[in-house]
């Protein structure tokens, strides 16, 4: 015990970790405000805490990037280098963005003038009492008084600190600690959706279960490299399979070492989606409310790739020659299977998932010859399609049946069946004009994001000499740009119907999140090169 207390205290350079520590402080602060103040308050001291806790955490990352980056802290468990900060960055802004999708309480129906306009009550995307039963006496009543659901704020801001901490792991108990930290609060988010409660709760249980799996490879390959290894730490594991490989040759990783990694990356293709994990996607897209939807498929998408790439790229270099052919057929079956299967959609919440399915199998192209331009291809692809993700499905959300509202909230359902969208675009043009836009850049048109991200990525893999996976991309793209256009058609070039749904005049907040999008999603497909660079300087992982 007196050897212990000499024993100096470790250091804890707070200043590096401030971004993760303002993101938790927002949140336990959060979990404070639930339990001590009066309901009356609630909603508006958490918006302002959780915006709050966004903006200061995201300015703490621009003052780290201009300090200098590379090193790590926490006893090596936390990384700060470039592509951490880059990645916690982009996390942070499309964080904000799907933060305004949950704050707005308010759609208004624009309805014909036969019928009285409507407006929602309380959150048009949450429920207003998650513990009631799906349509019992209970949810009435919940809806009638307008009860909005603050515990989405704290929960929100939990996962934010989750997704930031994972990229940014040095070891695989801090990774393993932080995809529970960001994964245990979207099971519970997935759940609230306000309409269509059970198939939102079949969606939370599914995302659990499969979520409690892919954690459990995950851990169970981490301890298979610790006992290869004798050590948690990844450039600890780097080192240990780099010596063998120079030692025996290619294929002197031993049987536990590839085994580990294996079950390693099975939890981290879980988490971004990819083939043959995907299975969990377009059922807790479509069930989740969808301002939760954009909020997984942005942020949590950049989070799970981040993680990956540090492991594949940082601890795992030296069974480069074993896992890429892995990765070869992972990538190519990703793509065909997304952007197959998406034609066959008519939900557009289904379609975008499986479109985020493809999109994944994309980035993986770049991720296959583990080079610093493939990582900073898929640095500048993370951040143009979080952005555009979160518009595409704040749109989504803004459709709405044009049937008369049986829910007894004054706010009728959404609406994501796109063969009811004919004439859509023509009687709503800036929300026509506003989605066509995005769905154009998830097709990879010129002049938009989307067609840049796909540029360099596809760049990337042909200087690493992956040919073929650059041709099934680009056919993969081709087959992807069908659905899209669909969609643009039936909004455009169709006679309206009377049942075509009805698109909510968006409250402010939303407003502002589709305009940024779009905004953003035009000038990344004009002036790329700022970000470009951005990555490029961000690209190189801390060894």
């Amino acid at each position: 015990m007196e050897l212990l207390a000499a024993q100096p205290a470790p250091h804890i350079d707070y200043a590096a970790l401030s971004p993760m520590i303002v993101v938790f402080a927002a949140a336990v602060v959060g979990v404070l405000v639930e339990a001590f103040a009066p309901r009356r308050g609630r909603f508006t001291a958490q918006v302002a805490l959780s915006g709050a806790g966004l903006i200061g955490a995201f300015a703490a990352v621009i003052v780290l990037a201009l300090r200098g980056t590379g090193r790590t802290v926490m006893a090596g468990s936390v990384t700060v280098d470039g592509a951490a900060l880059f990645l916690q960055g982009t996390i942070l802004v499309v964080a904000f963005l799907s933060l305004m999708l949950f704050v707005d309480r308010r759609l208004t129906l624009r309805r014909p003038a036969r019928e009285t306009a409507a407006a929602g009550a309380g959150a048009p995307f949450f429920a207003p009492q998650a513990s009631a039963v799906p349509g019992g006496a209970a949810e009435a009543v919940a809806r009638r008084a307008g009860i909005v659901q603050t515990e989405i704020f704290p929960l929100a801001m939990f996962s934010v600190g989750g997704m930031m901490l994972f990229p940014a792991s040095a070891d695989l108990i801090t990774m393993f600690i932080a995809l529970e930290v960001l994964s245990l609060p979207l099971y519970l988010l997935c759940g609230l959706a306000r309409h269509r409660r059970l198939l939102s709760q079949e969606a939370a249980l599914k995302y659990f279960l499969l979520g409690a799996y892919s954690s459990a490879f995950f851990i169970f390959g981490a301890a298979l490299l610790y006992g290869y290894a004798g050590t948690v730490s990844l450039d600890g594991i780097a080192e240990a399979t780099r010596a063998s490989v120079e030692a025996d040759g290619p294929g002197g990783a031993t049987l536990l070492a590839l085994v580990g990694a294996g079950l390693l990356g099975m939890g981290l293709l879980f988490k971004v989606g990819a083939v043959p994990f995907h299975s969990w996607i377009p059922d807790v897209y479509q069930g989740a409310p969808t301002p939760v939807t954009a909020f997984m498929a942005s942020a949590t998408k950049i989070a799970a790739f981040g993680a990956l790439l540090r492991v594949f790229l940082v601890a795992l270099p030296a069974l480069h020659d074993q896992w890429r052919p892995v990765l070869w057929a992972v990538a190519i079956a990703t793509m065909v299977f997304g952007s197959v299967v998406a034609l066959t959609q008519t939900d557009i919440k289904r379609m975008l998932a499986y479109s985020s399915v493809s999109h994944i199998g994309f980035m993986l192209t770049a991720v296959v010859p583990a080079s610093d331009d493939g990582l900073s291809a898929v640095l500048f692809y993370l951040a143009a399609y979080g952005v555009s993700a979160v518009g595409a499905f704040a749109l989504a959300g803004l459709v709405r049946s044009a049937a008369a509202d049986v829910s007894g909230d004054g706010l009728a359902p959404e609406a994501p069946d796109t063969a009811q969208w004919v004439g859509l675009g023509r009687r709503h043009p800036v929300f026509g004009a506003a989605l066509a836009l995005l769905l154009l850049a998830f097709a990879g048109i010129p002049l938009t994001s989307g067609f840049v991200a796909k540029f360099v990525v596809f760049s990337a893999a042909l200087g690493g000499g992956e040919t073929a996976l650059v041709i099934v991309g680009v056919v993969c793209s081709a087959i992807a740009a069908f659905f899209y256009i669909r969609v643009i058609v039936l909004m455009f070039f169709a006679e309206p119907g009377g049942g075509t749904p009805v698109v909510a005049a968006p409250g402010a907040l939303t407003a502002v999140a589709v305009v940024v999008s779009v905004v953003v999603t035009v000038v990344l497909g004009v002036a790329p090169q700022p970000l470009l660079d951005l990555a490029d300087t961000a690209a190189p992982f801390l060894h």
